[in-house]
């Protein structure tokens, strides 16, 4: 019932974008003859976008749950494959669930990528996870290392322009040997229809190390 009322609300929502679009177009008729060929778009788009996002601010509790998720997903993927299961399905059902794939275009810039460095569709990004697709021959699969635990320490979360919120910091990676490896990174997060928050940015990278060079 719950979601049922939601998308009634943002339908109507929608309905009162898609007037005020059409409205301000007929204003603008006389001098922008050009626009009128656009408006079936624009009132499309503007139904799209009631009915996949929420209209509730994102707080900084439901991010660090977000997170949370995340790394718990990240675990449940190493597990599912160190029990010979089927861990290309987790992770495809993970990144269903925690990335906004389908709602627009997601930033993704994984950690051990050098080739292929941003993975924009879903299929680049199982790959990163689990591996096996020829088209990204450098991936070995980052959640089937695997890891027993991830650990989020955040410098710091934005949200003013409430609708998007944004972490950034350092996360822990402990593997089946107790070892720990630290990654920075920068997350994203809007909140789709079903008040869930989604990942439409994530960049990760190994922390500076001056011995490198």
């Amino acid at each position: 019932m719950k979601n049922l009322n939601t998308v009634i609300t943002k339908t109507a929502v929608a309905a009162a974008t898609v007037l005020l679009v059409s409205g301000c177009s007929a204003v603008a008729k006389p001098q922008m003859d050009n626009t009128a060929s656009n408006s079936p778009a624009l009132k499309a788009k503007a139904l799209d976008n009631a009915l996949l996002y929420s209209d509730e601010c994102i707080t900084e509790r439901e991010v660090v749950s977000a997170q949370r998720k995340w790394g718990d997903g990240i675990v449940r993927i190493g597990a599912v494959f160190s029990n010979d299961g089927d861990y290309s399905t987790e992770a495809a059902d993970f990144i269903q669930a925690m990335y906004g794939y389908d709602l627009s275009s997601v930033l993704f810039k994984p950690t051990l990528a050098a080739n292929d460095q941003f993975r924009s569709s879903f299929d680049a990004a199982l790959s990163y996870f689990v591996g096996g697709n020829d088209a990204y021959a450098e991936d070995k699969g980052f959640a089937i290392k695997p890891y027993t635990n991830v650990k989020f320490d955040n410098v710091g979360i934005i949200n003013n322009s409430c609708r998007m919120a944004v972490a950034m910091g350092n996360y822990f990676f402990t593997d089946t040997q107790g070892g720990e490896t630290k990654v920075e990174y920068t997350f994203a997060y809007v909140k789709d229809s079903d008040g869930d928050l989604r990942i439409v940015a994530h960049q990760s990278s190994l922390p500076y190390n001056p011995n490198d060079n």
